[in-house]
C-alpha cells in the first residue's frame, strides 16, 4: 500500500511539474485558417520552419444577431477544415510535426461583430446558450479524445459575458468535469478587465489588437514608447488576477498604418497601400516589448493560410505573414527559448 501511495504521489508531482513547466514557456502559436477542402500536402512543415510550437484551429459556427439559433456542421455552409473530420486531420498532422494544439470554436455573424450579439428576452438568451453549449461540448469531447492541450471557450462575446456571466461560469464547470487540459477565453483588448470568470481559467486570453501608432511607417522607437502604457496596464492586471496573459489572437495587416486601429483598416482593405515593413515592424516592436515579461504567456498569430486557401481575396494585405518580411521577424523571435 505504501509503495502504491508513493508511486501516485510521484506521478502527481511529475504531472504538476510538467504543467508548471508548460506555463513557464512562451506559447509560440499561429492560427491556421481552416481550408475549404482537404490538404494536398502537409501544411505543418512550413509552420515548423518559422519555429512555431502551437497551432490554433478555428471551427466556426454561424448565428444572426437577434435570432436565437447557432448552426454548426452542416455540409452546405461548413468548410472541410472546420468540420470535425477536418479538425481531427489537422490535429493528426500537428502531432506528427510535434506541434501542440488549441481548439478555438468561434462564432461568426455576417457583417457584424460578435461583441454586439444580443437578444431581447431571457428565453431567447437561454435558447441560444443551449445551442452554444452543445457546440462547445462537441469540441470538448473531441479535445478529450485526441488529447488536445488547450481549448478557448469563446471569443469577443462582450454582451453575453456582461449580461449572462452565470452561463459562462456554469459552462466552465461543465467543461472542467470532462476535460483536464488548459482553458482560456479570448476577450477584446479594450474589454478584458470586465470579465468576471478569469479565476476559473488557466490564462487571461486577449484578442490583442492594441492600437500602438496610426502613422503609416512609425519608427521602432515610437512603437516601443507607445507600448509602455499597455505593458503597464497588462502587467498590473496579470498581477491582480494572479494569471498570465495569453494573446489568444494578435497580428497586423500588411498595409500602411498596420500598428494602428486594425478594425478600421479592415474596411476597404483592398484599396489600402501594401506595406510589408509596417507589418514586420509591428511584430518586432510587440516581441521586443513583451518577450522578457514573465506575465506574458505568448500567443497565437492571426493568421496562416495553408496552401494559400481560405483567404478573403487580399492575402497581400491581410494579416498573414506568409512570404512577407514579417515571416522572418516571427521566425527570429520564435527561435528563442
Amino acid at each position: 500500500m505504501f509503495k502504491i501511495t508513493l508511486i501516485l504521489v510521484i506521478l502527481a508531482l511529475v504531472f504538476g511539474f510538467m504543467m508548471t513547466s508548460q506555463k513557464d514557456k512562451k506559447i509560440k502559436g499561429i492560427t491556421v485558417v481552416a481550408p475549404p477542402r482537404e490538404f494536398t500536402k502537409d501544411p505543418m512543415s512550413e509552420i515548423k520552419e518559422i519555429h512555431a510550437e502551437w497551432i490554433a484551429l478555428v471551427p466556426y459556427a454561424f448565428t444572426k444577431n437577434g435570432i436565437p439559433e447557432l448552426h454548426y456542421g452542416t455540409q452546405y455552409e461548413q468548410w472541410w477544415g472546420e468540420r470535425k473530420e477536418g479538425i481531427i486531420e489537422c490535429i493528426r498532422l500537428a502531432r506528427n510535426s510535434g506541434l501542440k494544439v488549441m481548439i478555438k470554436p468561434q462564432v461568426y455573424i455576417h457583417s457584424e461583430w460578435t461583441g454586439d450579439l444580443e437578444f431581447s428576452s431571457i428565453e431567447d438568451w437561454i435558447k441560444w446558450e443551449n445551442d452554444y453549449e452543445n457546440y462547445i461540448m462537441t469540441f470538448v469531447k473531441l479535445a478529450k479524445e485526441y488529447k488536445v492541450e488547450m481549448i478557448c471557450i469563446g471569443t469577443e462575446l462582450l454582451k453575453s459575458t456582461e449580461l449572462r456571466p452565470d452561463f459562462w461560469s456554469k459552462l466552465i464547470q461543465k467543461i472542467r468535469s470532462e476535460y483536464s487540459g488548459m482553458l482560456t477565453y479570448s476577450d477584446n483588448w479594450d474589454h478584458y478587465q470586465k470579465i468576471s470568470f478569469w479565476e476559473q481559467l488557466d490564462y487571461i486570453g486577449i484578442s490583442a489588437y492594441f492600437p500602438i501608432s496610426e502613422k503609416h511607417n512609425p519608427s521602432q522607437e515610437i512603437l516601443l514608447d507607445n507600448w509602455v502604457k499597455w505593458k503597464k496596464e497588462l502587467s498590473q492586471f496579470s498581477q491582480f488576477k494572479n494569471k498570465k496573459i495569453l494573446f489568444s489572437e494578435f497580428g497586423y495587416l500588411s498595409v500602411d498604418g498596420a500598428a494602428g486601429k486594425s478594425w478600421e483598416l479592415e474596411k476597404n482593405i483592398g484599396k489600402r497601400p501594401i506595406n510589408q515593413s509596417a507589418q514586420a515592424d509591428g511584430f518586432n516592436a510587440l516581441f521586443s516589448s513583451l518577450w522578457i515579461e514573465e506575465w506574458w504567456a505568448g500567443g497565437f498569430i492571426w493568421k496562416w493560410f495553408p496552401e494559400g486557401l481560405g483567404h478573403e481575396g487580399y492575402p497581400e494585405r491581410d494579416y498573414t505573414p506568409q512570404s512577407k518580411k514579417a515571416e522572418k521577424i516571427i521566425s527570429q523571435w520564435y527561435s528563442k527559448s
